[in-house]
């Protein structure tokens, strides 16, 4: 069903990749609240995953993009303000990548020249994307910035590794920037920390059936989807959160708020008993 909350809005949806992308999911969700948006990620990114085929369903154009590049990223602000016919009003970063994580370097064993690829991959991109449009003042007046995030920026997770540095450095950029950004331009720049979700990205993560089990049991309402997850970043987009800024909201069914749930403790005796 349709609120038409994005109606004579423009937007720019950095990170879809296939349909199980949360990117993917926000963008079908903007068409259908009436924005119109373009599309952006890697070259490489373009040749194996399906982007054409959201391009066209939500009649986007794509412009190919490495988003830790501040050449490409000019490009992509100045060619979306060309093509939608005005400036951007938001703006979506769902970008992430750890080489340490793929290739199962442990957190005191790591790969420094790819833990400098996710830290500007994952992180300093976010810097990189709001500086380029600040400078090129392409972002409407009460325009809003997400980027997704996730609560290994406050709590260790086991095989998160060197992710969990670059979420806490993603969402302290969203709060650094969004004072200065809403300070000057009335825009604003939130972060959310989505419950594990089994993209593309995530599912070739070791462990993530057994975490996405375990989350599920811990929370109240149990794990927030890819879909409730673009239904939020909407919401975030809209004019109703004109007064949202520089916070990091936990989306994740309550987990956040837990110590310890019924079906988790039931789960972890049974463990106990079959020792």
């Amino acid at each position: 069903m349709s609120y038409n909350l994005l109606k004579g809005k423009r937007g720019i949806i950095f990170g879809a990749l296939d349909s199980k992308s949360i990117a993917w999911k926000v963008a079908e969700k903007a068409h259908e609240e009436g924005a119109v948006f373009t599309l952006s990620n890697t070259p490489v990114a373009l040749r194996f995953g399906e982007l054409n085929e959201l391009s066209a369903r939500c009649n986007s154009e794509i412009i190919p993009a490495d988003a830790t590049n501040v050449g490409e990223l000019e490009n992509v602000f100045k060619r979306s303000t060309e093509i939608l016919g005005g400036k951007i009003d938001f703006v979506l970063h769902s970008i992430g990548m750890s080489l340490n994580v793929r290739k199962s370097r442990e957190y005191d064993d790591l790969d420094y020249n790819y833990y400098q690829k996710t830290i500007d991959i994952s992180a300093m991109s976010f810097h990189k994307m709001i500086q380029v449009a600040k400078k090129l003042d392409a972002i409407s007046e009460w325009g809003s910035i997400v980027a997704l995030s996730y609560i290994a920026a406050q709590r260790t997770l086991y095989r998160y590794n060197d992710m969990a540095d670059a979420k806490a450095m993603l969402e302290s950029i969203a709060r650094s920037f969004g004072y200065i950004y809403g300070r000057e331009k009335n825009v604003r720049i939130n972060t959310i920390s989505q419950s594990p979700t089994r993209t593309t990205a995530g599912s070739g993560v070791k462990g993530i059936d057994a975490l996405i089990d375990f989350t599920e049991r811990m929370s109240p309402l149990g794990n927030a989807t890819a879909e409730e997850c673009a239904d939020f970043c909407i919401v975030l987009f809209s004019d109703l959160s004109r007064k949202i800024t520089m916070q990091n909201i936990f989306h994740d069914g309550g987990f956040s708020g837990m110590g310890m749930s019924l079906k988790a403790m039931t789960q972890y005796k049974k463990c106990l008993e079959d020792e």
